[in-house]
């Protein structure tokens, strides 16, 4: 028959905690659930009261459905449930069973019951205020809480009261149970950090999100205030910057890594070794040990101290040994990284390119890759290394001395640690407040700065300067938050310091009072303690640290997150270009969903045809130029390239084929040599000097005091436009494209600079394929076929004269860029004024013969010419050009 005995075993009070080499089964059994239960109903009350007045319940749609979070709850009943199994063990295994198992079994069966209902709760209600993401506070202390008590059954692993002997069968199914119960709390600990049966974003952002534009619904960079905790993603974030860490390539600075790693080691080693040394010093002192003995062992000790480094902040000869070969390990990371993310940036989308705010994007990354430099450093060799410091003191206190001490010490950390996580958590927000004032003020400079011919037309100087004070007083807000903040933590670490030193000391003291232990045990004690609060003092800044880096890093990571919209498809391959033949067939495109650009267009461009598209504004003909690039994939139809779907080959290789001369050609901030070069990397600087010969800017190089040397400044703004349309002209030249696009390429010239880049031209588009897009008509009149492009659908189709004969709508644009000067002209000044231009356009058409030709017909000196030019074109016959001129009209 099963009798109820004492309390606990043997009689034995319950203030006896320690026996036995080991924790009292029955103080142990009656704390940790007093503790628990404690935290669940105490805490949970207060939580159920909250959500009772201020909270809502959440529509089911928006709570996600997850086997995770049926994995908690099966968890939390299984460890409401093992107290009772432990204890019909007990009955069955036992004549004897004591008050605290069944204590035990009645507070851990009700802590669980009620972590079950809290979960239950949280998943289903949230808070009107509702900010954050992830499980409440208490739930999370709950678990952690449980699960660090399963851990302190490694301080009783010499102690025969418990089952690590493995003695008999009760003690198997002990250990069994207690594995159980350890592997239980440790998955939901860890699933409670993931959160998984709670909603990814913050409730109220989920039902107040609105359906936006997709062009505009993807910021650039996402609003700091919805963020979730910094450490979300964790693990990807390490991995990502963990494979640039390791040199998978470089023998001698994987052989670095391994090396710092054994020195981090070392340091472990020699931190143990130190106090226990000056232990030694003085107890030798005290006993008056023989010269010699103490001789050796203050030598021993000074040599120790110089490996570890004295003082708080000072560093060791191990210490900087570790950070001076750790330093290329550092910089290739950095590298890594740094060009790894230049690569992305060049990867994406031209959609994004053209959402993108400059400033905002280099300084995000700007920060980012500084904050690698340190990141990794601090997590490899100050968090790991502190958190084994601890657990080294625990254990080494714990069998030294007594589990109070190592109690102390436990407690002590796990307040440290988690008032130092909780505080830091909620000063995160700052942090990232202060980086988006900081994005915007710097934006905001470089926008105005990129723009200052603007600001000095309108005399905005004092404008722009109030607003860059604006940003600058938001940032100064925002950054008083985060010093303010970090004061108040500094603080609370400090008071839980203090009191775990004092209260350790105490214990110490009463001990040597008492006999119990020596003066150089309180020596020990304290040097060690002290020793091990250095790096935990740091601990804070460190954790501070890498929270900051990881917020720094945050808009970094999202431009590592940018999907490239145009992506090559796996196994293409390269194109063959043969003859330059292009086909637009059925061609459905827009730029934003529900919005069509395009509408069914098709034409075909055959090899060595000039192409013309022309029509008002937004039509569609610069968006057709940019699928041709493939910058984007078309909705509908196909482009192909000699018979090539553009989709299906290189990007590379697409692009290589074609040369573009834009509007608006900006250079890069170089010399006039490196910027024609960046047509062919690899040319020469004779086949630099023979592009630029071609492109008839030579000689206006030469006049330059510096020639070819000379800075073109930023976007090339030194130089005049037809200076700049003459030198992307000259890059085109040498690329030597097959497939030739001039958008807009001259109408921002004067006459006389565009006849001169006209001529360029010619020479450059012989025997080539090119597409031409021009408002100003005059300049496309001899095209092989010109496109009417109006609302996105090809609306008219055919040469000059069939189109001027058909008199639809290039017959009214024809005539409306002919009638421009203000004013008109009556019936008898138009027949003089036609007479009269006649006679100049066939001066300059001989002249043009003189020079050489060219492939457009150059615009007369009055509007009126360009009538007469209409007239003269519509009976000339189409020059000889080697290109088959059949086209048909739409």
């Amino acid at each position: 028959m099963v009798v109820l005995q004492s309390y606990c075993e043997g009689n034995e009070s319950l203030a006896q905690a320690w026996t036995q080499q080991g924790l009292c089964p029955c103080f142990y059994f009656t704390l940790v659930p007093a503790v628990l239960l404690s935290v669940c109903l105490l805490l949970g009350a207060l939580q159920y009261a909250c959500y009772a007045r201020f909270s809502r319940t959440m529509e089911p749609k928006y709570i996600p459905r997850s086997r995770l979070y049926h994995l908690q709850v099966l968890l939390s009943v299984l460890l409401a449930l093992l107290p009772f199994i432990t204890f019909l063990w007990q009955m069955l295994g036992m004549q004897q069973l004591y008050g605290y198992m069944v204590l035990y079994a009645c507070l851990s069966a009700v802590g669980w019951a009620g972590s079950v209902g809290l979960l239950h709760l949280e998943r289903t209600r949230v808070m009107a205020q509702d900010r954050i993401r992830g499980h409440g506070a208490i739930l999370l202390l709950y678990w952690a809480l449980a699960f660090a008590a399963e851990n302190l059954a490694f301080i009783s692993w010499n102690s025969p009261l418990w089952w690590w002997g493995l003695e008999d069968t009760n003690q198997k199914v002990q250990l069994s149970l207690w594995l159980l119960r350890y592997i239980s709390t440790f998955f939901l600990f860890t699933l409670g950090i993931k959160a998984p049966g709670l909603p990814r974003k913050p409730y109220m952002l989920l039902i107040n999100e609105d359906e936006r534009d997709v062009e505009n619904s993807q910021p650039l960079l996402s609003d700091a205030r919805h963020r979730p905790s910094t450490w979300k993603d964790f693990g990807r974030k390490m991995r990502l910057l963990t494979k640039y860490m390791w040199p998978g390539r470089n023998l001698l600075l994987q052989s670095l890594v391994i090396f710092c790693l054994m020195l981090m080691g070392l340091e472990r080693a020699i931190n143990v070794f130190v106090p226990i040394y000056y232990k030694n010093i003085v107890n030798e002192l005290t006993a008056g040990a023989a010269w010699r003995i103490l001789l050796q062992t203050v030598c021993i000790y000074v040599a120790l101290k110089f490996l570890q480094g004295g003082g708080a902040g000072s560093t060791g000869f191990i210490s900087n040994l570790r950070s001076f070969f750790w330093i290329r390990v550092q910089q290739f990371t950095s590298r890594e990284v740094q060009v790894q993310l230049f690569r992305h940036l060049h990867g994406l989308s031209l959609r994004w390119h053209l959402e993108r705010k400059t400033g905002e994007v280099l300084r995000s990354i700007d920060r980012g890759t500084s904050s690698i430099n340190s990141l990794l450093s601090y997590i490899v060799f100050s968090i790991f290394p502190t958190v084994a410091d601890i657990i080294i003191a625990i254990v080494y206190f714990t069998s030294i001395f007594s589990a109070w001490f190592g109690l102390i010490i436990f407690l002590c950390m796990i307040l440290y640690l988690a008032l130092t996580i909780i505080l830091t958590e909620w000063r995160t927000k700052y942090r990232r407040e202060m980086n988006t004032c900081d994005n915007a003020a710097k934006s905001r400079a470089i926008d105005s700065l990129l723009n200052f011919e603007t600001v000095k037309y309108y005399n905005a100087e004092n404008y722009e300067a109030r607003r860059f004070n604006d940003s600058i007083v938001k940032y100064q807000d925002s950054e008083w938050k985060v010093n303010a903040s970090l004061a108040l933590l500094n603080q609370t670490q400090n008071l839980v310091i203090g009191l775990g030193l004092l209260t350790g000391s105490l214990l110490c003291a009463y001990y040597v009072t008492k006999k119990k232990l020596q003066v150089g045990d309180y020596v020990l004690f304290g040097t060690y303690i002290i020793q091990l609060y250095t790096p935990l003092n740091w601990f804070g800044t460190y954790y501070r640290m890498i929270q900051s880096a990881f917020v720094d890093m945050e808009n970094m990571f999202e431009l590592f997150n940018e999907e490239q919209e145009v992506k090559d498809e796996p196994g293409a391959g390269d194109l063959r270009l043969l003859a330059g033949r292009m086909e637009f067939e059925n061609i459905h495109f827009g730029y934003v969903d529900g919005r069509e650009i395009l509408h069914d267009v098709s034409f075909t461009v055959m090899p060595g045809q000039t192409v013309a598209l022309v029509g008002p504004t937004g039509s569609g003909k610069t968006t057709i130029l940019r699928l041709l690039f493939r910058f984007y994939d078309v909705w509908g139809g196909c482009i192909r390239i000699d018979g090539q779907d553009i989709s299906k080959v290189k990007q590379v290789s697409l692009r290589s084929h074609i040369g573009v001369v834009p509007q608006d050609t900006v250079l890069f901030n170089d010399t006039i040599r490196n910027n024609i070069r960046y047509g062919r990397i690899d040319a020469t600087n004779e086949e630099v000097i023979e592009a630029a010969i071609t492109a008839n800017i030579h000689e206006r190089i030469l006049t330059f005091p510096d020639g070819y040397d000379t800075q073109v400044g930023e976007r090339g703004l030194k130089l005049s436009g037809g200076e700049k349309q003459r030198v992307a002209i000259a890059r085109t030249i040498l690329k030597n494209p097959q497939i030739i696009i001039f958008d807009e390429a001259t109408s921002a010239l004067d006459t006389k600079t565009e006849r001169i880049i006209q001529a360029s031209l010619a020479k450059v588009c012989a025997n080539r394929t090119t597409i031409i897009v021009a408002h100003r008509l005059s300049t496309v009149v001899k095209a092989d076929q010109i496109l009417v492009i109006r609302e996105g659908r090809v609306v008219e189709r055919g040469r000059h004269e069939q189109l001027m004969r058909k008199g639809g709508m290039y017959s009214d644009m024809w005539l409306q860029q002919g009638s421009e000067k203000p004013g008109g002209l009556d019936v008898e000044s138009k027949e003089s004024a036609e007479t009269e231009n006649k006679a100049q356009s066939k001066e300059n058409t001989e002249a043009e013969s003189k020079e050489g030709g060219t492939i457009y017909n150059q615009p007369a000196s009055s509007e009126a010419a360009a009538e007469s030019t209409a007239e003269s074109a519509s009976t000339a016959s189409h020059p000889s050009t080697g290109r088959s001129t059949a086209t048909s009209e739409s």
